[in-house]
Order: structure tokens, then sequence, then C-alpha cells
């Protein structure tokens, strides 16, 4: 399922609806044969109802506050089960985690990250990624992941920045 010219950029734009997109994540994972357990689904929901992107230590303290001292080490592994089958992203740069938009579809996407108010925009234009792949394999390289971030400010951000100058 291709999704390169759907255009959505909005930052809430999929994700605005945690019980909806945890609900879409159980349905992918039912297809897939994969075991959304509780605490997993309890990360992902957290990670979801953020609305921005989440630091793992962030979600620990929420854990912790819920489940308790156990929380560490079951908060890392459902971590590690959701990125590795594309329900979340993690934002390098920043350390931190975002819902996947397309959470039915394992692609690789570059995401645009506010400096000022830190959401992170999910440019979903697959063409990017293809275009890296080939250049990359053009010179020989293999590649095995891709990490595209790029640092910014967003259009609101912007234009409060902007009116504040004014």
């Amino acid at each position: 399922m291709s999704h390169a010219g759907h255009g959505c950029t909005h930052p809430h734009h999929h994700v605005h609806d945690a019980e909806a997109y945890v609900v879409a994540v159980k349905a992918a994972c039912a297809a897939r044969g994969l075991r959304l357990t509780p605490i997993r689904e309890q990360v992902l929901g957290l990670i979801a109802r953020s609305g921005k992107p989440v630091k793992a230590y962030d979600l620990l303290e929420r854990m912790q506050s819920e489940v308790g001292a156990n929380a560490p080490p079951t908060v890392y592994r459902a971590l590690d089960f959701l990125l590795a089958n594309g329900f979340i992203h993690k934002l390098a740069s920043i350390n931190a985690f975002v819902a996947c938009h397309h959470p039915s579809v394992r692609h690789t996407v570059p995401f645009l990250i506010c400096d000022v108010c830190h959401n992170a925009i999910e440019l979903e234009d697959e063409s990017v990624a293809r275009d890296l792949d080939a250049k990359a394999q053009a010179l020989g390289f293999s590649p095995r992941a891709q990490v595209l971030e790029v640092h910014g400010v967003c259009r609101d951000c912007a234009a409060a920045a902007e009116k504040n100058a004014g």
C-alpha cells in the first residue's frame, strides 16, 4: 500500500484519536500474528496520547506510577517490539518516540522536527527514502536502515514568532 502522494503533513492528522490508533495497531498485530501484550498496549497508548514526541524516561515515569518498579525493563521491551514492527518511530536526534501515522504499513519516512514546539511531522513521501536508497546503491553501499530528521521551525511557530516580533 503506497501513501507517497498522501500529503498529510499536519502533525496531528492521523493520530488524533489515541484509542482508534491502538485499535488499528491491534488489528495489524492480529493480521501479522503478533501479540500486543497489555504492557505493549499501555506504552503504545501513552505515545499516541502524548500528541508529540515522548522521551523514554517520560514513559518510564508514567509507567512507574501505574505498574510500579518493574516498569523500566518492560517499557524498553515494549518499545523494542513497537519499533521492530513499525508501530512507532524513534527520532534519534531528540531520543524520543512518536506513533506511526500508518501502523498497518511498514515504511521509512523522513521527519520534520520543530525546534520550538517539538512537534514532529511525518513527511509522507516515499520517494525521498527510495532516492536515498538508489543513490547509496549506486555508490555500492547496501543500506539497512534510514533515519532522516530535518530540524527547523514549523509554520505555526514561525507565524507566532513573526507576530511577536511585529
